[in-house]
């Protein structure tokens, strides 16, 4: 049996900013274990920030605003600054050196992703490419390839996309990660479907996911985030929307797209807002089970605290009731009436069970009493599958529901969640049997994992 959000109770998430001794502004965070200590360190504020075993931050390096994947397979997740255009290897934990990049056109980002698109075991890159005050300048958004974790070649570039977020997902299940771009101006947002070799085609209009409504070609999108909503074992898609109203009528707002899982082509259903109620200015949303009840929730932030019209806008946290059903739980959480940000990213920083929360430059303890759980970190091989394990998928059956989560490096606009996967349970407290699914399209089963715990599983064990 799976509870409900209403189970949440006070007193919800708790600040713990000042206490924990962390100063960040409110641009994009990154959750990434940087020294292997098994305790989850934060990248925020342009600072990478130790976790003391969940008793605090200390601040050991500046290094911009990143994501994280170990490129070179050494045990040691790496950081790449989208803000500085910077690579920096991870020197075990212990400082960062700078790693040169070739010759890159230039250009301006909001966000980039890590995901390895030639199933080679070595991270690739993907950065987005948005807007530059300079007219002459076109942003181009690229894939850079990693070549034997020696460095990187640039093999794809393409102009005025007017990129902001990019996420990648193995939405399809063959083996090899697809991306999303959340492309901004009223462009329409692009899915590239990978053919297992690194090459992309946009099949976003096939596709149904460009994430738009009648009368416009696309959406001011902002980010995005993957997850499966509806527990039917397929990863579905939520597009966030910035939406003015012009005189055309409402521009297009956020909206689910549901991973159909239509045999050889996924086409994706939209079902619209599905109770994420309007505001202007949405920005960037991150995907998690804050109760536990079994059920992805969405926390989504917004650029203004004033919009158009002098209506104020706030972040909000939606709790999913199933089917594609999705209520405000912002006042019971404790997160009312937070500040404009673009800053959005889930850990379960402290070991408790439960996903905390990085947003608006604050860091919010969960303190609710919610279901069982069990929390889990996947090692590749450094071989056929990259360290990190990114685009590693884990399927957990619970009666008729089956439970999918992912391990991304990228989420919403220049966020990343934990790269630990994170299953709430609600009220089951029997063993439990999974699948992986590696990079590749490898499969692997365990059985019999008892619940209330956080593993380590590996390639082949």
């Amino acid at each position: 049996m799976l509870v409900s959000c209403c189970c949440l109770q006070a007193p919800g998430f708790a600040d713990r900013t000042g206490e924990f001794g962390l100063s960040v502004s409110s641009n994009a965070a990154c959750w990434i274990d940087i020294d292997r200590d098994g305790w989850t360190d934060l990248c925020a504020g342009g600072a990478v920030w130790k976790n003391d075993q969940g008793n605090g931050f200390s601040r050991i390096a500046n290094v911009g605003s990143v994501v994280a994947a170990d490129f070179d397979n050494d045990g040691y997740p790496d950081l790449f600054s989208w803000s500085s255009m910077q690579l920096f290897h991870n020197e075990q934990g212990k400082s960062f050196a700078e790693v040169p990049l070739p010759e890159l056109p230039p250009t301006v980002s909001l966000g980039a992703c890590w995901g390895d698109f030639d199933n080679d075991g070595f991270v690739d890159l993907c950065i987005g490419g948005y807007e530059s005050s300079d007219p002459e300048v076109f942003c181009p958004t690229m894939i850079l390839m990693n070549r034997n974790g020696k460095g990187f070649e640039l093999v794809f570039s393409q102009k005025s996309l007017r990129t902001r977020g990019v996420t990648a997902c193995d939405f399809d299940g063959d083996g090899d990660l697809d991306i999303y771009l959340s492309n901004y101006r009223l462009r329409p947002n692009s899915l590239w479907t990978n053919d297992g070799q690194g090459r992309f085609q946009d099949l976003g209009p096939e596709q149904n996911a460009v994430a738009t409504s009648p009368g416009f070609a696309g959406g001011h999108s902002i980010g995005a985030a993957w997850g499966d909503f509806d527990n039917d074992g397929r990863i579905d898609l939520f597009a966030g929307n910035f939406a003015h109203v012009d005189r055309r009528g409402d521009q297009p707002k956020s909206r689910f797209l549901r991973n159909s899982g239509l045999a050889g082509k996924q086409v994706f259903e939209d079902r619209g807002t599905c109770g994420v109620f309007y505001q202007e200015s949405y920005a960037s949303p991150a995907a998690a089970d804050f109760d536990n009840d079994g059920d992805l929730d969405l926390y989504f932030t917004t650029v203004y605290g004033t919009a158009s019209f002098n209506k104020e806008n706030f972040p909000v946290l939606f709790c999913n009731d199933g089917e594609f059903t999705f209520t405000d739980a912002t006042a019971l959480a404790g997160l009312a009436r937070l500040p404009a940000t673009y800053q959005a990213a889930w850990s379960d920083f402290d070991h408790d069970g439960d996903l905390d929360l990085v947003t608006a430059g604050r860091l919010y303890e969960n303190r609710s009493q919610p279901g069982n759980w069990i929390g889990i970190l996947l090692e590749g091989d450094g071989k056929t599958v990259n360290r990190s394990a990114i685009g590693a998928q884990v399927r957990i059956r619970l009666g008729d529901r089956t439970l999918t989560r992912q391990v991304e490096a990228g989420t919403g606009q220049g966020n990343q969640n934990d790269l630990a996967i994170h299953f709430g349970l609600g009220e089951w407290d029997s063993p439990l049997d999974l699948e992986i699914l590696w990079p590749g399209g490898k499969t692997q089963k365990h059985v019999n994992i008892v619940p209330g715990q956080r593993i380590k599983l590996g390639l082949g064990e």
